[in-house]
């Protein structure tokens, strides 16, 4: 479904139907068929095969990839928006869309040949299979130059060796967009991207890792010994692999900018309601001057969040025409957004008192969710680097 033309300039957005109506739509999945799960898969950690599969039927896992390859044809601003509803129920199923979206399908989509777009990008867009995306290392991770894995030319294969970490969805992948070193005297100039079939000999998944939040989003090690990766499964051309990832995260930046604002209004949401029906000291307790500059503020900051990630999309739907980055929108979006989640939910489980601190309320699965966002797809010091750097033109 094409989405109609809207305006590109400025900082005035006019949602369109479509717009709307995916926002509906994923609100209604949410409340549906999400919330009555989510604590049971954050108690469990047991990763949601069912839903991530209606998800993806419903064009949520690959939604601004062009309907001939499957996905549902629309804009950021239209990704934005679903990230966000399926985000403010749980923030699990908000991690998975986010990896499948924006590292998975926008990578092959802009780096993918034809082939490898009718192989493997039409079934990652539709949800028929999971995607994940490898770039950490347990010994390197924000410094990728430093990864040890490697990828041997050897004929029409690359024989790869190595261990890479904290791989969203690797439990359950199908294929997995892999970054390795082919040439590691130039270090991150010496990283190459491959699509890694996870059912090849020679590939195995290993440590799940026990997390404190988004614990139904499977996370796990992933380990190579002399997997034979075919030569047509490399994404784009050796060496390439640093300008792809950082390319990439860039999109990913704004799903988990999205993410964050999700979790910051459930969180807001709850303290609202609370605070109109608990009462303390014979009256509510949002009569309370200093309960109600919280309120305040968690609401500034939302809007604001809300705007840096208009403003990144609107970045990144620009750059589809003339080809610029937008890393410096997308950085200050994810920045700000993630530490508007951590506030908002320390903010929630306060106000909550003892309640706040109990499973017996999601506010606390907030708290926890909330901080990988601080972290994954680049920590808050990460973000303010780059940002700092774009600036004072240090590129």
């Amino acid at each position: 479904m094409a989405v109609a033309e809207m305006p590109l300039t400025g900082l005035s957005l006019a949602l369109t139907e479509e717009h709307e109506m995916i926002r509906r739509a994923a609100r209604e999945f949410a409340e549906n068929e999400i919330a009555p799960i989510a604590a049971h898969h954050d108690e469990t950690g047991e990763f949601p095969s069912t839903t991530i599969k209606k998800m993806g039927a419903l064009g949520l896992m690959g939604i601004e990839i062009p309907e001939d390859y499957g996905g549902a044809g629309m804009d950021t601003i239209a990704y934005v928006l679903a990230m966000e509803e399926i985000s403010k129920v749980d923030a699990s199923h908000g991690t998975i869309m986010s990896v499948n979206n924006s590292l998975v399908c926008h990578g092959l989509y802009k780096y993918g040949t034809e082939a490898q777009k009718q192989k493997h990008l039409r079934a990652v867009a539709s949800g028929e299979q999971v995607g994940a995306y490898s770039l950490t290392e347990p010994m390197s991770g924000s410094d990728a130059g430093t990864m040890k894995s490697r990828a041997i030319r050897a004929g029409d294969h690359y024989v790869i060796n190595g261990r890479k970490s904290w791989v969203t969805s690797a439990p359950v992948a199908d294929i997995i967009v892999l970054f390795t070193m082919t040439a590691p005297e130039v270090k991150h100039k010496g990283i190459t991207a491959f699509i890694i079939e996870t059912d090849r000999p020679g590939f195995s998944r290993a440590k799940t890792e026990p997390k404190l939040g988004i614990r139904a989003s499977a996370t796990s090690e992933i380990v190579f010994d002399n997997y034979r990766c075919p030569v047509e499964n490399r994404l784009g051309e050796e060496g390439e692999g640093f300008k792809i990832a950082m390319t990439v995260l860039d999109a990913g930046r704004i799903g988990i900018a999205s993410q964050a604002l999700g979790i910051a209004e459930a969180a807001y949401d709850a303290s609202v309601s609370y605070m109109k029906q608990r009462e303390a000291f014979g009256q509510k307790i949002g009569e309370f001057q200093g309960m109600q500059f919280k309120i305040a503020d968690m609401k500034t900051r939302i809007e604001a969040s809300r705007l840096l990630i208009y403003n990144a999309a609107l970045a990144k739907m620009r750059g589809k025409t003339t080809g610029e980055r937008y890393t410096l929108e997308a950085s200050m979006a994810k920045l700000y957004a993630s530490e508007t989640a951590m506030f908002c939910a320390h903010q929630a489980v306060q106000i909550h008192g003892g309640l706040g601190y109990s499973k017996e309320l999601p506010v606390e699965r907030y708290f926890r969710d909330a901080k990988i966002t601080e972290i994954y797809e680049g920590t808050s010091e990460i973000q303010r680097m780059v940002i700092a750097r774009q600036e004072l033109g240090l590129r």
